[in-house]
Parts: structure tokens; sequence; C-alpha cells
């Protein structure tokens, strides 16, 4: 049973405040070996292995925010158009939350706000879901013309003359 004396290290050993490594009946762990248990113990002799050199543990980190964060912003750029906006966000935050507490709550909250999301949405009249269909086509509408992807297709359309259809940004 974990108790309050028990703290969890980065790459997952249960210890006791002293440093001594908690079994893991006293974990809470089942000790039988599950399917990934292989790959488990892959994960954790390489986490052991970064943990031992301080160089070697900051570089992980700082790569781990690099990419971490490259994922999540282009997740963030993607929430409003169709695709994997939302799921990509969740990939970046799973990618930090392996190396930073913070980013573990924030996934944690995001996903809890997510679910909630949609979850009231489903439960909205059609009115009000297509309300909000419209509202996220009209935010998409207005990235593609402020980043100037309208004009060019409406030159290629034979519309060239709409100059009100360019970029206030890119015009």
């Amino acid at each position: 049973m974990r108790g309050r004396s028990a703290v969890t290290s980065r790459s997952g050993t249960q210890r006791r405040r002293g440093g001594e490594e908690l079994s893991s009946t006293e974990s809470g762990r089942s000790a039988a070996p599950g399917r990934g248990a292989a790959l488990k113990q892959r994960v954790k002799t390489f986490r052991d292995g970064i943990e031992a050199k301080p160089k070697l543990r900051r570089t992980y980190r700082v790569a781990i925010a690099v990419v971490g964060g490259i994922v999540l912003i282009a997740g963030i750029i993607m929430i409003p158009y169709p695709g994997p906006g939302w799921a990509v966000v969740f990939v970046g935050l799973a990618i930090l939350a392996s190396e930073f507490l913070w980013a573990r709550r924030v996934l944690t909250y995001a996903r809890k706000k997510y679910d909630a999301w949609t979850d009231w949405l489903g439960r909205q009249s059609l009115v009000v879901r297509l309300a909000v269909l419209a509202a996220t086509g009209l935010v998409v509408l207005t990235t593609l013309w402020l980043l100037n992807v309208i004009y060019p297709v409406a030159r290629w359309l034979g519309l060239g003359s709409w100059t009100w259809l360019q970029s206030p940004l890119f015009g």
C-alpha cells in the first residue's frame, strides 16, 4: 500500500523517503509481468541510465521540452481545422508530461475539460451544435484569410479583382 512515506521517482520507481525501493506488494503494483512488461523494463533501464548522468539528463529534458513544445504548438494551431488538432495537443502534452510534472497536471486538466466540453456539446440541441459548427467555420475562414490562402484561390478561379479577399497581413 502506498502511504505518505512513499515517493515516486521520474522513472516510475516507488521509494521510501530514505531512498529504499518499495517492493511490488508495498507499492500496490502487481508483481506478475503483464503484456508490456518487457517494454516497461527497457524504458525503465533507459530512464535509469539517463538519471545516472546529470549532463545527459539535462540534455534529455531540453530535447523533450523542444519536441513536446513543437508538437503542442502545432496541435494548438490545428485545433480549429478539420483533423487531429486536439489529438496532437494531447500528444504534445504527453511528451512533455513524460518529463515535467506541470505538463502532467495540464494534461489531466485538459483531458477533463475536453471530455466535459464534448459531453456538454453532445447534450445540446441541433441548433446549438450547428452554431458551434458555424463558429468553428468562421474561425477557419478568418485564419485562412489572414494567412492569405483565400486570395490565391480566388485568382485561380478568375476572381482576382476581388481585392478584399487579400490578407491585411500578407496582401
